[in-house]
């Protein structure tokens, strides 16, 4: 049972999904999906390529309707909802803070994003437009325009794929800086394992299709303390655990 006055965690029961393929063959992406991610945590979704990491976002946004079974957001004060795609998704036509603005609610569409835009290194950049930005900076607006709406909940979908990699480093500190001054209960789907160890709390590991639980885990050492031994050690372990996965 939630203490009285605790906000609830994000809970996701799947029971199935299935969807036709282009072949006409009935696919069962997910089976017996459960897991939950407790308020304020950061939790990366890792397993192998088509084990319906996407999918499972995709439900939780809902942009898929058609499964059995269930799922809760959490609520707190709002129920809004933030989420990073694999593209940045910027209106060509609007500057960096007209496309960040753009997605605010009524409530929100005076704040001061001053110290979101110093955060994410975007001062300079808040007259140019998508096409005058690298894919990096892309990718900076779209996770500013994301924490701007002050959401209950994140959710991230491979949001530096295919940036290389020092590039995506940069940007992980970059998440990592405004989700700590903005925390919020997040979800990230990524198939890199370091990734995960960098950034999360816990790794929600899936199976191969159909996707379920395989296991949980907890990367119980703060962040600062994260230095690249510690790094390697957590790789190892987690390896060691879900070798037969990965």
């Amino acid at each position: 049972m939630q203490p009285v006055g605790a906000v609830a965690p994000l809970r996701v029961d799947i029971a199935e999904k299935t969807f036709r393929s282009a072949q006409g063959v009935s696919v069962t992406a997910l089976k017996d999906l459960s897991f939950e991610v407790r308020h304020g945590e950061f939790a990366c979704l890792l397993g192998p390529s088509g084990c319906g990491k996407t999918t499972t976002l995709r439900i939780l946004l809902g942009l898929e309707k058609d499964f059995t079974g269930s799922f809760r957001l959490p609520g707190g004060e709002h129920n809004r909802v933030a989420a990073v795609f694999q593209e940045p998704t910027l209106l060509p036509w609007r500057t960096v803070e007209e496309n960040i603005r753009l997605a605010l609610p009524k409530s929100l569409r005076q704040t001061d994003l001053d110290s979101l835009f110093q955060t994410l290194g975007l001062s300079t950049m808040r007259s140019l437009y998508p096409s005058e930005l690298s894919l990096g900076l892309a990718r900076r607006v779209a996770l500013a325009r994301a924490f701007a709406t002050e959401p209950a909940v994140l959710f991230l979908d491979e949001p530096f794929v295919s940036l290389d990699e020092q590039t995506a480093e940069r940007l992980r500190y970059l998440l990592l800086s405004v989700w700590s001054a903005r925390p919020t209960t997040a979800l990230m789907v990524t198939h890199n394992v370091r990734e995960a160890l960098m950034l999360s709390d816990r790794i929600i590991v899936l199976s191969p299709r159909p996707g379920h639980v395989r296991g949980v885990f907890d990367v119980r050492l703060p962040r600062q303390y994260r230095n690249p031994q510690v790094m390697s050690d957590l790789g190892r372990s987690f390896r060691e655990k879900f070798a037969d996965v990965l």
